[in-house]
């Protein structure tokens, strides 16, 4: 039989459908969506080294310092690394040359003079984050290449710790969808690396970069992250500054970092808040005492071998001495209203800022150019509604995780889809995602094994303001999961 799949302007429509038929508060206690941040929790680190994994960024740091390498061997390496795979998987927009770049720092480093934490580290940026000197394209012929004169601020903060920029990666146009459909997933190049970050996650898997800046505006961080086998964080909005960037939803984008393992994350966090230790010094920890809750509607519609996945991950934080509860909440309904209600919110600014800056939709991918159509039209009275409709799910979701430390799900329901079947995902694969980044709650993705030899990935989320908490939680999840594989070209 045929599935009848809905077009991506009848998906806009459903939302907009949605977002008209549900209830709102009354207006004399419409809900606020900038609420107070908590304070953070108190965290007890646990005694011990932080580890992570071989060959990860903190790995290689430590390897730099100790002169057991050099910053042009690491360079020569990841340049090696890009000239061999990253046409083939559709990794880079822009390869920056870099061996002027490393000879300097390894003069730096022989005088005894170390930028920062990242001194000669490689690190890739998505294509929608502006890197002076570099163009930004976000991977799309619709608006002309615009090199870039300033640095953003996340970027300048990375440069100002030592990291050796290699380029610019590919994102899902405009970072305006879950699937980057033009590259390839490392793991399988017949499938998708996820999106919209897919460039980030590429560099990783394969060593052309150890750390990649992306952005997160309904999953994109945290669905390349499980699709690929990495550690992928959403923090909490601004905690990573936004600007110089090609915005796709100005009050949703946020600035986010992907790596191999939950350490190099907390190193590169410390780093794009310019708080030295305010996330490494959350590490190393244990599950012991850790309150998790879970709903069966995460669950809903995931392939088996996923869920499977996701019921050994709890089971394996319980032995270790976690507390696992199921919640009745959120629910089904909760999702797709936080589904809509984010489609519309995104949407119109993104069709807002296109239309300010000219892009022409005609030389858009088929997907974006309809889903900005669409929101061109969209009226300005279902877009107030979806604002207070978010602020209401906010306050909802406080409610749901009063009783616990973290939420967990699975990052995605199922594992990375063929190329050719990415169109029927366009919701699938952020389904468990996109609520926590209408809402400002921090969300991580951490690796939780193979589905059907695929990777896939447990996402935990935590109140908001409490991402020291989350880091610590998703740091003693890595070090009761199985290990990550090691890449190798096929």
């Amino acid at each position: 039989m045929t599935v009848v799949r809905p077009t991506t302007s009848q998906l806009f429509q459903q939302a907009v459908d949605t977002v008209r038929a549900w209830p709102l508060d009354p207006p004399d206690r419409a809900p606020a969506f900038r609420l107070p941040q908590p304070a953070a929790r108190p965290l007890e680190a646990a005694a011990g080294p932080i580890e992570g994994l071989p060959g990860d960024l903190w790995d290689t740091r430590e390897q730099l310092r100790s002169g057991a390498t050099s910053v042009s061997a690491l360079a020569a390496r990841t340049s090696a690394r890009i000239a061999a795979h990253a046409a083939a998987l559709g990794a880079f927009e822009y390869v920056a040359p870099i061996e002027a770049a490393a000879l300097a720092l390894d003069a730096e480093a022989r005088a005894g003079t170390w930028r920062g934490p990242l001194h000669g580290l490689p690190i890739s940026v998505k294509d929608v984050i502006d890197v002076a000197g570099m163009p930004t394209r976000g991977s799309s012929a619709a608006l002309p290449p615009r090199i870039a004169s300033d640095d953003a601020t996340a970027v300048a903060r990375l440069r100002a710790a030592g990291a050796l920029l290699v380029g610019k990666v590919a994102t899902h146009e405009f970072a305006l969808g879950v699937t980057t459909p033009q590259a390839h997933n490392p793991w399988d190049p017949a499938r998708v690396p996820g999106g919209s970050s897919g460039g980030s996650a590429i560099s990783l898997v394969t060593g052309m970069a150890l750390g990649s800046l992306g952005t997160d505006t309904r999953a994109s961080i945290r669905v390349p992250a499980a699709s690929c086998e990495l550690v992928g964080y959403k923090p909490s909005l601004d905690l990573v500054p936004i600007d110089h960037w090609n915005t796709l939803s100005w009050s949703l984008d946020h600035f986010a970092p992907m790596a191999r393992s939950v350490r190099d994350v907390a190193l590169l966090m410390d780093v794009l808040v310019a708080a030295p230790g305010s996330f490494t010094g959350a590490l190393p920890a244990t599950p012991a005492g850790r309150r998790i809750g879970y709903s069966a509607a995460t669950l809903a519609g995931a392939e088996p071998a996923v869920s499977q996945r996701f019921v050994e991950a709890l089971s394996a934080m319980e032995l270790a001495g976690a507390a696992v509860r199921r919640l009745d909440a959120p629910t089904a309904d909760d999702y797709a209203l936080a589904n809509a209600v984010g489609m519309i919110i995104s949407r119109a600014e993104a069709a807002q800022f296109h239309r300010e800056a000219g892009t022409d939709l005609e030389r858009c991918t088929p997907e974006v150019r309809d889903q900005l159509r669409e929101a061109l039209q969209l009226d300005a009275v279902d877009y107030v509604r979806a604002l207070r409709l978010r602020g209401q799910l906010r306050e909802r979701f406080e409610r749901t995780v009063a009783g616990v430390d973290v939420l967990a799900m699975p990052t995605c329901k199922v594992v990375p889809p063929l190329r050719e079947q990415a169109d029927d995902y366009l919701l699938v694969l952020s389904e468990n995602c996109i609520p926590w980044s209408l809402v400002d709650f921090p969300a991580i993705s951490v690796p939780m094994g193979r589905a059907q030899g695929l990777p896939c990935g447990i996402q935990f989320v935590a109140p908001p303001g409490q991402d020291p908490l989350l880091l610590a939680t998703a740091y003693a999840f890595e070090r009761v999961a199985t290990a990550p594989q090691e890449w190798s070209p096929s």
